[in-house]
């Protein structure tokens, strides 16, 4: 079950938020406005009002009241019904003593909480069939019921159902999806005049900025919280394309899909994702950044699928060894361990030791900010890369082709144990003597395809495999041999011995 496939019949304690608290003197809020700040709030008062009721109203305008009302209209509850088959751990009860993550098995998320959260339901019980409700949230982006949520929320869902603020019901259909970025367009029809709110268009927010989140927890309806913007950029590991916004808003199960405002009435970012060792708010919440969204949105609107623009490359980070044994002096940039048969990238001579410096001119961080910023470009799209290759730099132009379907969880990653017959596991591998700081034994994983075999077996980037079916490995050649060796034998399952950066464990991978 889902944070967005919870009844609130099922929920057996519901914890209450902590309150905001917003003290200012009358003094302090006066120098704010005379100084020009844009308050929400009442007209001046007059002058012959008495001290006491204009401390009254200038305390009042100091919350966030005005801006909830101009944007709580748009917001919109979202429930599912889903006829699925699922697992009894999959469709046990969420109550908070079963730590049950907020979203299903298998969203792009579900890595990060077995890491941080807490997933004790039993595994590997018998499945059954049943119809399954789920609510979310989710927000109107125009007069005429187009609205944002989820892809988790809608995901599988053979009816959906909104409800506004004002009480009232429709049906809703679903325009189109996009499970790497988690983000769902559905549309009201018969209707022309639904209050909507629109993406901030004037960059992302600044760290220490006010945000109001606004949803639907617990299958509560709306619901409002507030906080401030506490991190940028952030990677959770569940995606190549994770460049979350954090907020300290309380946001849980029943919020994603919510918006997230800014003090302008704007959404700054989609709620998609909690940080929760027991499965409800601990203050930390993840949103999908408006400008990733606002993209992502209009192709589906446009298209009902999304299109990525494809390098063709299998790149890994620049460690400090590597920028030091080729005299950068930075270790930033992606490198390039393999160019893919065919890919934009061969066609252009990219070769493997390159080092991509920057595109278009601006200077690339890491591998993950490569691969993100070739994913919004558009296929067809001409860009200039900067190089460095063996200490020479040079300049390559380069059209994007389209992603293939299945290299996009990859972005440019190729699954490097998938060749000929060797079994799909959803892995990027580069020899552990090429990698800085990797011991020099085993091959590296360099990138996890989120839905992948590997991903859902807990397997990280910068994991070490040091032996695949009792044989050790030194090369990805040596990985595809076992692994395809293994299923030539009749074996559904390969034992990998994985060094990860706390221990050394057995993995079992399916590979039927």
């Amino acid at each position: 079950m889902t944070d967005d496939q919870t009844n609130l019949s099922n929920t057996r304690k519901i914890r209450s938020p902590r309150r905001l608290a917003l003290l200012a003197s009358v003094a302090v809020l006066g120098a704010a406005v005379v100084a020009g700040g844009v308050t929400y709030g009442r007209p001046t008062l007059p002058a012959w009002t008495s001290s006491a009721q204009a401390a009254e109203g200038q305390q009042q305008s100091a919350g966030f009241a005005d801006l909830v009302a101009k944007v709580k209209p748009a917001v919109i509850s979202v429930r599912v019904k889903m006829d699925e088959t699922a697992s009894a751990a999959e469709l046990s009860s969420n109550s908070d003593e079963q730590g049950q993550p907020p979203f299903m098995q298998g969203s792009p998320f579900e890595q990060f909480f077995q890491q941080y959260g807490s997933d004790n339901a039993p595994r590997g019980r018998p499945q059954r069939h049943q119809m399954v409700t789920g609510v979310g949230s989710g927000f109107f982006i125009s007069a005429d019921g187009y609205a944002v949520t989820n892809n988790h929320v809608v995901d599988h869902a053979t009816s959906v159902q909104v409800t506004t603020d004002d009480g009232a019901t429709y049906t809703a259909r679903v325009i189109g999806t996009d499970a790497k970025t988690d983000l769902a367009l559905i549309k009201v029809d018969g209707k022309s005049d639904f209050a909507y709110v629109n993406f901030e268009d004037r960059g992302p927010p600044r760290v220490g900025d006010w945000v109001v989140a606004v949803g639907n927890p617990f299958g509560l309806g709306g619901t409002v919280t507030a906080g401030i913007v506490s991190a940028r950029g952030r990677d959770i590991g569940s995606g190549p394309y994770d460049d979350y916004i954090q907020i300290d808003a309380p946001i849980n199960k029943g919020n994603s899909g919510g918006p997230a405002f800014n003090l302008n009435g704007n959404v700054i970012g989609v709620n998609t994702a909690i940080y929760s060792p027991s499965g409800g708010s601990v203050g930390i919440g993840f949103d999908i950044p408006a400008a990733t969204a606002k993209m992502v949105v209009a192709q589906l609107k446009d298209k009902g699928v999304v299109t990525r623009g494809w390098l063709g490359v299998q790149v890994q980070p620049v460690t400090r060894g590597i920028a030091d044994s080729l005299g950068m002096k930075l270790a930033e940039g992606a490198m390039v361990d393999e160019p893919q048969p065919g890919s934009p990238a061969a066609k252009a001579d990219i070769a493997a030791g390159d080092v991509i410096t920057a595109v278009d001119g601006t200077a690339v961080k890491d591998s993950r900010d490569l691969a993100r910023r070739i994913a919004t470009m558009a296929p067809g799209s001409s860009i200039k890369l900067d190089l460095l290759r063996k200490g020479e730099t040079k300049s390559v132009s380069i059209v994007l082709a389209e992603m293939p379907n299945q290299r996009q969880a990859n972005a440019g990653n190729q699954d490097a144990t998938q060749n000929g017959n060797a079994p799909h596991l959803g892995l990027a591998l580069a020899p552990a003597s090429d990698v800085a700081g990797a011991g020099g034994k085993g091959v590296v994983v360099t990138a996890v395809e989120p839905d992948g075999p590997a991903a859902e077996r807990g397997f990280q980037s910068g994991d070490v495999i040091l032996d695949v079916g009792g044989r050790s490995v030194g090369n990805v050649g040596d990985v595809r041999k076992a692994l395809t060796e293994a299923k030539s034998a009749g074996k559904h399952d390969v034992l990998m011995r994985v060094k990860t950066a706390e221990t050394t464990r057995f993995v079992a991978l399916p590979i039927g």
